[in-house]
């Protein structure tokens, strides 16, 4: 074979070889595909703005079971903690000594009726006798006196034997409140005197509860200068978090605010109203309330993933326009609500803002969007 041939097979193969690469290039480039990315279409919606505060559970009614009288504890008549019904019977103090005094008032009752009959009498005779003109008017006048005094003994005896009475009853010591009573102070045998410091038991009404938090009084403002009124606020109804991070499944209401502010802390106490009828909470224990603060007309709920910041701090968002390309907007985030913010400015329903994919992309850069489903919000969510 001449060698000018040889040199030419040769120099075809080469450029075969070398061109087959440039070749795959050529396909590979060009204008790459848009990069995919998830999107979220947001929607307008009237948002109902929420503070968590921290509380405490108390009673709607607590009694202190005091003895009013003196004497030795003969019977406890109840089990602690039981429900107790009012007037139900507690405690038994020894009523001899009651008694007794009873009875003593009875009888200087019943001597003071004697000499009121008597006095009486002497009254009408004197009457009698001055109409004929056998006894001098002074002698009816001190009959008369005599009488009065008697009617005012009669009255002092029946306010002696009511007295008597009421001691006498209350060795009975029974529940001025019902609820539930809890655990017993005193036990038979001892001795307790009428108005001690230290309480028998407390009785507690548990159904319903209050919670009592504070608020401050700059966040009261706020919700009266958005056209609020505190009617509208108590008609709200309020949830409750326990502190394992579960709901109360009874919602409740604002029941009454302090019409006062703490000089030190600026704050307002609150009180909310929620019913208990399994007895879930107790007084002491420590809930937060989810307390409506507002309404926000035509917010825009925006995915926390799908919003970052920009060098200065300015929360920012990427949004897919009709061409499909980026778009970067600066937004006004007014709060947190779960898992998204509250947009005020900014955003407008119908935007698709960028939520997966954010590092690939770049504002005026072609994308392939593509909706996020319902799933992987809850996902995100949880």
């Amino acid at each position: 074979m001449p060698i000018s041939r040889i040199l030419f097979l040769l120099t075809l193969a080469i450029g075969l070889v070398l061109g087959a690469p440039m070749a795959t290039a050529q396909q590979q480039g060009g204008e790459r595909p848009p990069a995919p990315v998830a999107v979220v279409t947001l929607e307008a919606s009237d948002v109902v703005l929420t503070s968590t505060l921290p509380g405490r559970v108390t009673a709607s009614g607590v009694a202190e079971v005091r003895p009013q009288v003196s004497g030795i504890v003969t019977e406890r008549l109840f089990d602690e903690g039981k429900t107790v019904e009012k007037g139900a019977a507690l405690y038994r103090i020894d009523p001899a000594t009651y008694e007794a005094a009873k009875a003593a008032a009875e009888a200087s009752l019943a001597q003071a009726e004697a000499q009121l009959r008597a006095a009486r009498r002497e009254e009408e005779r004197q009457d009698e006798l001055r109409e004929r003109n056998v006894t001098s008017q002074q002698v009816l006048d001190d009959a008369i006196s005599a009488r009065d005094a008697a009617e005012a003994a009669v009255k002092v005896a029946e306010a002696q034997v009511l007295t008597a009475t009421i001691d006498l009853d209350r060795t009975t010591i029974s529940a001025p409140i019902s609820g539930k009573v809890g655990l017993s102070q005193t036990t038979q045998g001892a001795l307790v005197t009428a108005g001690q410091t230290s309480a028998l038991t407390v009785i507690r009404k548990l159904d319903p509860v209050y919670v009592d938090v504070t608020q401050s009084a700059a966040e009261i403002l706020q919700w009266r200068r958005s056209g609020q009124q505190l009617a509208e606020q108590e008609r709200a109804r309020v949830s409750l978090r326990l502190a394992d991070g579960g709901l109360y499944d009874h919602q409740g209401i604002l029941a009454a605010a302090e019409p006062h502010v703490n000089e030190q802390t600026g704050v307002i106490v609150l009180r909310l109203e929620f019913p208990n009828p399994e007895l879930f909470l107790l007084p002491g224990m420590y809930v937060q309330v989810e307390l409506p603060q507002g309404i926000v007309q035509g917010a825009i709920l925006a995915p926390q993933e799908g919003v970052t910041r920009d060098r200065r701090g300015r929360p920012i968002a990427m949004v897919v326009n009709a061409e499909n390309q980026v778009e970067t907007r600066e937004l006004t985030v007014q709060r947190d609500l779960g898992n998204q913010w509250v947009v005020t400015e900014g955003l407008a329903a119908g935007d698709r803002v960028i939520v997966a994919g954010l590092q690939k992309v770049a504002p005026g850069m072609t994308v392939a969007p593509e909706e996020r489903s319902d799933t992987e919000t809850a996902a995100v969510g949880n």
